[in-house]
């Protein structure tokens, strides 16, 4: 039976953790020391081992989660020697395949991205390259999307972060609604009841352009394109656009940085 081995026990991992389970992952789950009262807690809930080391984690392992933040991951390589071919599932932003090889010249690599969900089984779980052998344990946590190219997966790491912004938009409506005096029960109620019909209505009619959704809606002279034009008045689409921009940068930066250190 499949051991899996997690290098680093932070938030994401332990999301990744509980999904594998709650979605029927029945094998070894074995943990990292570092971080080691969370790790401790993850074990205790979730039937998982935690190991005397890091190297222990990759010794039992077959298929190992790279959970560290990237100024980790040089100290890791040199801490653990992995074994030929053995897979390696990288959560780490912006460190291309060819650094992990070079980190890890034994590893099989590959990347995936996915959010919190990941817990419930319900986060986006993007990969890269296609054809791995693991896609299909990874498909539990989620809705599987498999990218060929590595450079559209710094594009799925951008829509990573929105995924966060997404809860301050959120909030910022809700709160909208509460200082008009709405309940905040009734605020959150009426903000994702009308998020969620809006991801039912694009995700029934995947075919049609989202603009083309919204014209529908906002249609001359109604309150909604009457918002709409504010919004646009503002800056909204653009400061998007701009926060976007700003993540892919520092994506490729940090890429580029990775390369220079090897």
């Amino acid at each position: 039976m499949l051991s899996i081995g997690i290098l680093g026990v932070g938030e994401l991992t332990e999301k990744v953790v509980i999904g594998l389970r709650r979605g029927g992952f029945s094998g070894h789950v074995l943990l990292s020391p570092r971080n080691h009262e969370r790790a401790r807690q993850l074990g205790r809930a979730w039937a998982c081992e935690v190991m005397a080391d890091n190297q222990s984690v990759v010794d039992q392992a077959d298929l190992l989660f790279l959970g560290v933040r990237p100024d980790g991951v040089e100290g890791l390589s040199r801490e653990v020697r992995l074994k030929p071919g053995q897979s390696l599932v990288s959560l780490v932003a912006g460190m291309k395949l060819e650094d992990l090889a070079r980190s890890f010249p034994q590893a099989q690599p590959m990347r995936a991205m996915l959010s919190y969900a990941a817990q419930i089984n319900q986060s986006t779980v993007v990969v890269t390259p296609s054809g791995q052998a693991h896609e299909a344990l990874l498909a539990t946590l989620g809705r599987l999307i498999v990218l060929d190219q590595e450079d559209a997966f710094e594009l799925a790491t951008v829509a990573a972060c929105m995924n966060g912004w997404f809860y301050f938009f959120l909030n910022d409506l809700q709160q909208w609604f509460t200082d008009k005096g709405l309940s905040p029960e009734h605020a959150r109620q009426l903000v994702m009841g009308n998020m969620q019909d809006c991801l039912a209505s694009a995700g029934h009619q995947p075919q049609v352009r989202m603009d083309t959704l919204g014209n529908a809606i906002a249609t001359p002279g109604t309150f909604t394109a009457a918002g709409l034009e504010v919004l646009r008045d503002k800056g909204a689409p653009q400061a998007w656009a701009a926060a976007c921009d700003e993540v892919l940068e520092r994506l490729q930066k940090t890429s580029q940085g990775h390369s220079g250190d090897q």
